[in-house]
């Protein structure tokens, strides 16, 4: 990789003379975001011998309530690069259904082991591990640079073309120029609102708390979602703990804070009546009672919406920052990654050539636009026909009619576990 330092960077007609540039470095494609979409397409691109700048602005990784799912669609990924049996070997859990449990019964609402792959079901994986796995594999090719803490502020324009970013970080200001820039920075993308691109609301935003509690060794593995009238609770399994979403009224944050902990703590032994039972790694304390700050819970409103277009001339967007999914099945890690796939499949033969049109752009899109929209839609069905009479009309689970379908059974499955059309590594 080329680094330089112009040798007059005023008579540069994009940098701001108010800024400091430390140095300045080129690099085939900047990318933008080191979560899971960021992260898989530098090292899909490394591997090919293109140069690839990752640009995290976080010093690290591990981040609070992230999404920890990976789906059949990313695990079979992993097998085409040949990542995974390692990535197994990484401590996890396996989910085979998303079961709802409801005052009267239980409910399979997707049932994996009937999808015809050799990973039938969910695996449970810390986000921080994954991303540190995929990156560590990236490091293994000369071609890959990460560099955390880098905080873009700026997109460089020259003629209409995107040329890189300016970020803020190590010292001060730094410039990278790209044949490419990919924004893969996640549902409030910086590259988006550079950008100016316009986004289409796609379902109606939810409520969502977000905490975590002891896991006895007793307590099922994968997950369990609960719903009674006016509550909708979902426990993920993160081994020794439980990390709990728990999705309220639209707009009732504040009536809920203002009651106080106490009353939340009350309303989540309500749901999960277990959950005031004995704490194993505390004898005397119940498991809720480990709740006891609000400092303890996030609380996020949660919309789901998508760019008109994805790209302008040098700049691509891909995952959250050009589609934002609603966590209605947990699919936007997988969708995310489709999309860094279908991108490396693309750009890859441009960037050796070293030119990429907008129609390499316009293409990533055509790709993986269709799929989006059919997921989100499938989001917005379960919010509405499922989630919202819950939550507004104090009602128990009805489940969709098509479930007791068996030739529309698998569909929930198919949709979450491995996306609506395959993705394939171009090797």
């Amino acid at each position: 990789m080329t680094t330089y330092v112009p040798k007059n960077l005023s008579q540069d007609p994009s940098v701001n003379p108010a800024h400091d540039i430390v140095d300045v470095q080129t690099t085939d494609c900047c990318i933008v975001g080191g979560g899971p979409a960021g992260a898989v397409l530098s090292l899909l691109l490394a591997r090919q011998g293109i140069s690839v700048m990752l640009l995290e602005a976080h010093k690290d990784f591990d981040r609070d309530f992230r999404g920890d799912t990976i789906h059949p669609s990313v695990m079979e990924i992993m097998e085409e690069l040949g990542l995974s049996d390692r990535l197994l070997q990484l401590p996890h859990t396996k989910m085979h259904r998303i079961r709802v449990q409801t005052p009267q019964d239980t409910v399979t609402l997707a049932d994996f082991s009937h999808l015809k792959t050799r990973y039938p079901y969910i695996t449970m994986l810390p986000q921080v591990k994954f991303l540190e796995f995929i990156t560590q594999e990236a490091q293994k090719y000369p071609h890959f640079r990460l560099v955390m803490g880098a905080n873009v502020q700026e997109l460089i324009t020259e003629n209409g073309v995107i040329q890189g970013v300016r970020y803020r970080g190590g010292g001060g200001w730094h410039e990278i120029r790209a044949i490419i820039t990919v924004g893969a920075d996640g549902r409030h993308s910086r590259l988006r609102q550079l950008g100016d691109f316009e986004s289409i609301d796609t379902s109606p935003p939810m409520d969502i708390l977000w905490f975590r509690l002891p896991k006895n060794p007793e307590d099922a593995e994968g997950g369990m979602g609960r719903f009674t009238p006016g509550h909708i609770l979902v426990m993920l399994d993160r081994g020794d703990e439980w990390q709990i979403a728990y999705v309220i009224p639209k707009g009732g944050y504040q009536k809920l804070r203002a009651a106080g902990l106490e009353e939340l703590k009350k309303s989540v032994v309500e749901v999960v009546p277990e959950l005031s039972d004995v704490c194993r790694q505390d004898a005397s304390r119940q498991r809720i009672q480990n709740l006891h700050d609000w400092s303890q819970v996030a609380f996020l409103s949660v919309e789901s919406s998508r760019v008109k277009r994805w790209y302008r001339p040098g700049l691509l967007l891909i995952g959250d920052a050009a589609h934002v999914m609603s966590p209605v099945g947990g699919v936007g890690i997988n969708y995310a990654i489709q999309d860094a796939v279908v991108a490396a499949n693309v750009l890859t033969k441009p960037l050796k050539n070293r030119h990429v049109d907008v129609s390499d752009l316009a293409k990533v899109q055509r790709q993986r636009e269709l799929p989006t929209r059919i997921i989100q839609a499938f989001q917005t069905f379960i919010q509405k026909q499922v989630f919202a009479p819950i939550l507004n009309s104090n009602r128990t689970l009805q489940p969709p009619v098509f479930l007791k379908l068996p030739i529309l059974r698998d569909l929930p499955a198919r949709l979450i576990g491995l996306g609506v059309f395959p993705v394939h590594v171009k090797t």
